[in-house]
C-alpha cells in the first residue's frame, strides 16, 4: 500500500507531507477499530530486550522528531514499535527555523531538515500525554480495549521524551531548560533523552564538549534523584550524540557519561556533512539523515561500544533504511535500534520486516 502512496505524498512538501501522515495516524489512534486494523496488519514476533531497567517489547523504536509534541501516540504505537521518543520538546514554545526547512533528497535516499527545535512547548506536551491517558483509560473502563495492563500506559510500548533547550536560552543557562524538563516529565516518561546535538539551533552542539557536559550531567543528575525520591521510580536518562564529534571528543564524551551515572546513549543524531551526495539540493544547510549517514554511524557505533565496554546500553539510529542495516547494529553491539528517515522511504511496514528477520 506505501509503494503505492508514496509517489503522491512525495509530490507534496516534506513537511506538509509530514503533518497529513501525522493528523491521520492521531485519527486513526483515537478510533478503535482504526487502532485494531493497523495492529492486526503491523503485528509481528514479539523480541523482548531489557535495557536502564526497562522491558521492551521488541528492540526497534521510533527516533525523536516524527511526533515532535506526542500527539499521534496511540496510532503509531499500532505499528509495531517497541519505543516511541516524543520530541524534541522544549520548554516553552517556539517556531523553530523558517520554512522551507525539510528536503528531500530522493536520489540519496536522504533527507535533510534544519527545523530548529519546532515545539508547542512542555505545557502543550503534557497535556497531549494526559489526554492520551485518560483516552486509554476510558476505553478499557467501557470494555473497548479487554487486554490486562496497567493503568499508567496508554500502550505497550515504551515512552521516551527527548528534551531540548529553548533557541534564545544561552549555553550557560541551558542546564535550566533542561533541568525543568526533567522535572515535568519523569511522571510521564519511561525515559529521557538529552539532546545537544541537533546542528539546527546554533551553538547547541557545544554542550558536548567536555568541561560543558559535566557542568551540564552534574545538574540532571541532581534533579533526576530528587524526581526518583518523590516519585518513587528510577528514571533512566540517555544522552544523545552527534556523528561529526572526532573520536577524541566521543571519547571524551562517554567518559563523562559514564562518570555522570547516565543510563544510556543514543547514536547518532543527523550529520553535517555532504560527502557522496548526488541530489541538486546537496547544498542546503541543516541536518542531514537517511542512507549517507550509515557508514558514520556504524563508524560511531563501533568506537561507542569499544568505549562503554558494556557499561551502559547503546541505542543505534542514523541511517537505517533496510532490515539488514538494522541486524547488523544489533550484531554490533546496539542494545536496541531507532528509525525515521527509513520510515519515509521504506513505509511503516519497516518495523514488521525488521522484527521479521531478527532471530534472537
Amino acid at each position: 500500500m506505501y509503494n503505492t502512496l508514496r509517489p503522491y505524498l512525495f509530490r507534496l512538501d516534506p513537511e506538509r507531507a509530514h503533518e497529513l501522515t501525522l493528523r491521520a495516524l492521531r485519527i486513526a489512534g483515537n478510533f478503535s477499530p482504526a487502532r485494531k486494523t493497523l495492529e492486526l496488519i503491523f503485528a509481528a514476533p514479539q523480541k523482548p530486550v531489557e535495557a536502564f531497567g526497562l522491558k521492551f517489547k521488541n528492540p526497534v523504536g521510533l527516533a525523536a522528531g516524527y511526533d515532535k509534541d506526542g500527539v499521534a501516540l496511540r496510532g503509531l504505537s499500532a505499528l509495531g514499535f517497541g519505543h516511541l521518543e516524543i520530541g524534541t520538546v522544549t520548554p516553552r514554545p517556539q517556531a523553530g527555523n523558517p520554512s522551507p526547512r525539510v528536503f528531500r533528497l530522493v536520489e540519496d535516499e536522504a533527507v535533510i531538515n534544519r527545523m530548529g527545535f519546532p515545539s508547542r512547548g512542555s505545557e502543550r506536551a503534557l497535556m497531549e500525554l494526559d489526554s492520551t491517558l485518560r483516552a486509554s483509560i476510558v476505553e478499557r473502563i467501557l470494555g473497548f480495549d479487554p487486554r490486562p495492563r496497567v493503568f499508567t500506559r496508554f500502550s505497550d510500548s515504551i515512552l521516551g521524551v527527548n528534551l531540548g533547550k529553548n533557541k534564545e536560552t544561552p549555553n550557560e543557562q541551558a542546564a535550566l531548560d533542561y533541568v525543568s524538563l526533567v522535572d515535568v516529565f519523569s511522571r510521564y516518561a519511561d525515559y529521557l533523552t538529552i539532546n545537544i546535538s541537533s546542528p539546527n539551533t546554533a551553538g547547541l552542539r557545544q554542550l558536548q564538549e567536555r568541561d560543558a557536559l559535566e557542568n551540564l550531567l552534574k545538574h540532571i543528575h541532581a534533579q533526576r534523584v530528587l524526581n526518583e525520591a518523590r516519585h518513587e521510580k528510577k528514571l533512566p536518562i540517555l544522552i544523545k550524540l552527534s556523528p561529526d564529534l572526532s573520536e577524541a571528543e566521543l571519547d571524551d564524551a562517554i567518559e563523562v557519561i559514564l562518570r555522570a551515572k547516565m543510563d544510556g546513549v543514543i547514536v547518532t543524531n543527523t550529520t553535517l556533512s555532504r560527502d557522496g551526495l548526488r541530489s541538486n539540493l546537496k547544498g542546503e544547510s541543516g541536518g542531514l539523515s537517511g542512507s549517507p549517514l550509515r557508514a558514520r554511524s556504524e563508524a560511531v557505533l563501533h568506537q561507542t561500544v569499544k568505549r562503554v565496554n558494556g557499561q551502559i546500553p547503546i541505542v543505534s539510529a542514523g541511517g537505517i533504511m533496510h532490515p539488514d542495516d538494522a541486524k547488523k547494529r544489533l550484531d554490533m553491539g546496539a542494545t536496541l535500534i531507532q528509525v525515521y528517515t527509513g520510515l519515509i522511504y521504506r513505509g511503516p511496514a519497516l518495523v514488521k520486516q525488521i522484527l521479521q528477520g531478527l532471530k534472537f
